[in-house]
């Protein structure tokens, strides 16, 4: 039978066959070796983006791009860490510094943001004590979603005091970015701020002797210099006040809260039609002009120095009229050689004349309304640890009765936003 031809190509019935069966037997083979060479393979694991930015990212389509384009930098960012992800999340940041904290680590640390951990709010945020997995104790932040303000204050801070490093400086240690939360983690100083040694309830002596006072005041003074002049570009607070000076045990200052603060190159200023910042301590020139700058920063210290001596507040409406505005206040004094009464009445052992007068001299010239004529941060420095003798003489008297009455430049306020 295999003898028989058939009409295949005249061929012989066997040798069709044998065709058949080796065609099959090879197709077998290809099979079995695709199959071993599938199963020989590792899966490869997908890669996983950080939780701190799970929510933030876009689904990848058609439009990935224009969705990236419109990522804010914080965003960017992350998305450029997914890259170098090691599949449970990065514990330091690409950009060389921080800890990306997830909403989970927070909630631990704070206990579910409690109430009772609160040391203290303001109008962008809530800050709470907590302790982190390695038991550091640490500030968090959670910022309020107001008006996309909270990402601002966000962006300004991470990307702009990240890297900071001073003693004098508050240190932002990490961050998270998790859906609509915006946190911020920060060193623990544990003695307060300097409104409530200040201005709150300390008895009827106040522990701020005037060394303390001085101590603060060069500590805050050498904090703006680094900022104003040791950085590229320099960086302007914009929101110096006491109750954004923290202090640790020893007195030393830390300036901290930079979410208004501004990046400006080297001799350039900013104007905003939004002015920002606290009554009382916002320059005449930024509150009528919205120009700023850093002898914006300058007039803010200079109010802080002025509060720190009396004790007073910058503007007090329960005080009589010629003693709301802290400035006029003192200026009048200075006008009637009454120096001692702008001493605050808690501090127990007084300066002395000649040390008071120095101080105060240093303290008008940061408030002077000519912005051009208040010296740079680096400058009072130099005045205060100087053995020099600042005194306010019959010249510098004369100019205090010819200025214009500081109470004038505290009408733009009326129309600020704050």
């Amino acid at each position: 039978m295999s003898d028989q031809q058939t009409s295949i190509f005249g061929l012989h019935l066997w040798i069709v066959l044998g065709i058949t069966a080796g065609a099959v037997f090879v197709l077998i083979l290809f099979l079995i070796s695709l199959w071993l060479t599938t199963r020989s393979k590792k899966p490869v694991k997908k890669q996983t983006t950080p939780d701190c930015i799970t929510t933030s990212l876009p689904q990848h389509n058609a439009n990935t791009s224009q969705e990236i384009q419109r990522l804010s930098t914080i965003e960017k960012q992350a998305l450029l860490l997914v890259t170098v992800s090691n599949g449970g999340g990065p514990e330091v940041s690409h950009l060389g510094w921080g800890h990306w904290y997830t909403l989970r680590e927070l909630e631990v640390a704070t206990d579910g943001f409690a109430d009772e951990n609160v040391i203290g709010q303001g109008g962008y945020g809530i800050v709470y004590r907590g302790v982190v997995a390695d038991g550091t104790q640490v500030a968090v932040k959670n910022l309020l979603n107001n008006r996309g303000q909270a990402e601002k204050e966000f962006e300004v801070e991470v990307e702009a005091i990240g890297r900071v490093r001073h003693k004098n400086l508050l240190r932002l240690l990490g961050y998270c970015a998790e859906g609509a939360h915006r946190i911020l983690v920060y060193e623990y100083v544990n003695n307060g701020n300097l409104e409530q040694w200040v201005h709150g309830d300390v008895g009827p002596c106040s522990p701020l002797t005037w060394e303390i006072r001085m101590k603060i005041i060069i500590g805050t003074a050498k904090a703006l210099t680094y900022l104003h002049e040791g950085l590229e570009p320099k960086v302007v607070h914009r929101d110096i006040k006491t109750s954004n000076i923290l202090l640790d045990r020893l007195w030393n200052p830390k300036v901290s809260d930079f979410g208004l603060a501004k990046l400006l190159g080297a001799d350039m200023s900013y104007i905003t039609t939004r002015v920002m910042g606290t009554l009382g301590y916002v320059a005449p020139e930024y509150a009528s002009t919205g120009m700023v700058n850093e002898k914006s920063d300058v007039y803010s210290f200079g109010i802080l120095f002025l509060e720190l001596i009396s004790g007073r507040y910058p503007v007090d409406h329960k005080r009589p009229q010629e003693e709301v505005y802290l400035v006029d206040w003192i200026k009048k004094m200075v006008n009637e050689r009454c120096l001692e009464k702008v001493l605050d009445p808690k501090m127990m052992e007084k300066p002395s004349s000649r040390v008071l007068k120095r101080a105060l001299a240093v303290a008008l010239r940061c408030v002077d309304l000519n912005s051009e004529r208040r010296p740079k941060i680096g400058h009072v420095i130099h005045m205060l640890e100087s053995q020099d003798q600042f005194s306010i003489n019959e010249q510098n008297i004369s100019k205090l009765k010819q200025e214009q009455d500081i109470s004038n430049a505290y009408t733009h306020y009326s129309n600020a936003s704050y």
